[in-house]
């Protein structure tokens, strides 16, 4: 996409304009919103578990919006709380899939979760659209998450009963986030994210013998310093990829954009700090039912707006209008 320019403006909180500040304020200084959960184990076909947990499951016979989380995010995320507490104010069900591990319990399988793992979605959506036969089913998903929800949209689900889809911040090239996020200031990101990826993966060391299955010892995992060093000693291999390199050129999503069939809206900031502009697709690579929302500012799900000591959210309010004809 060459010569880009944002679609949408949006103007950033007086104060929070850089791009850092954009993607890590709510983490450090939103306000903690309670919310109080109906817990569902949903049992998968190989006999592991995700963790979904609902707000306002008793209204699910008309609108369920399922929502998938991005890279170690769970049910205690800011930008997940915010949406589900903004779509639940509305009367709406609503409920939040965890990949495997990211709830409160670990999982059983030694299996991970990874951006382009689409099976344990697929699943429940099916579920829920037999159990629900009537409902309205409606996605969202965040990063990681938005990067699985738009491969599955666009490569691995065949029936077609999402009415609407949107997708904030996608990793639409797996290969060059990992570069990104191995260079300069983005570095500390990565320096974050690893220490959760490592957290998780050395908690399943407890049930599961890594050496023996994919010539990982704990001893190595401590000493992995790059996210892309993480996928090709973990992610890839106990997903049967054959490499880092391998898994990012199969589950990029970029790719599959001109399959989707559903009517989706991607949110992508120009200032990103976990990518750069060489993952945008081209007009010719985008289905028309697949429209962009390109903004000049927002960091990595952030999108601020207001002042720093009244903030407001604009993702939520820029979702809940995008599916307002359902409420």
């Amino acid at each position: 996409m060459t010569n880009i320019k944002p679609t949408r403006k949006f103007i950033p909180a007086y104060g929070l304009k850089n791009r850092h500040l954009q993607t890590i304020y709510s983490s450090f200084f939103r306000k903690d919103i309670k919310l109080d959960y109906e817990i569902e184990e949903f049992t998968l076909k190989d006999e592991d578990f995700i963790e979904c947990y609902w707000l306002k499951k008793e209204k699910a016979d008309t609108n369920i919006y399922v929502i998938f989380h991005g890279l170690e995010g769970s049910y205690s995320s800011p930008y997940i709380k915010g949406i589900m507490k903004a779509l639940s104010d509305k009367n709406q069900a609503v409920v939040l899939v965890h990949f495997r591990s990211c709830g409160k319990k670990d999982n059983l399988k030694a299996k991970t979760y990874h951006s382009g793992d689409t099976s344990d979605a697929i699943e429940y959506l099916k579920y829920l659209h037999k159990k629900y036969e009537n409902a309205n089913i409606l996605t969202i998903g965040y990063s990681v998450g938005a990067n699985m929800l738009l491969k599955l949209l666009g490569k691995d689900f065949v029936d077609n009963f999402i009415q609407k889809s949107i997708c904030v911040s996608p990793p639409l090239d797996l290969s060059i986030c990992a570069k990104v996020l191995n260079s300069g200031f983005a570095k500390f990101y990565q320096i974050h994210l690893l220490k959760l990826l490592k957290e998780t993966l050395l908690k399943k060391y407890e049930r599961h013998d890594y050496k023996k299955l994919i010539g990982l010892d704990r001893i190595r995992v401590d000493k992995i310093s790059t996210i892309k060093e993480f996928d090709d000693l973990y992610t890839s291999k106990i997903n049967e990829f054959k490499s880092a390199e391998n898994y990012y050129k199969l589950n990029s999503s970029k790719q599959f954009l001109k399959n989707i069939k559903t009517k989706t809206l991607v949110i992508h900031s120009l200032d990103d700090p976990f990518m750069n502009n060489d993952i945008l697709p081209s007009k010719e690579q985008i289905s028309q039912n697949c429209t962009f929302e390109i903004y000049e500012n927002g960091g990595h799900l952030g999108f601020i707006e207001g002042s720093i000591f009244k903030p407001e959210y604009m993702l939520e309010k820029r979702i809940m209008e995008y599916f307002d004809e359902y409420y």
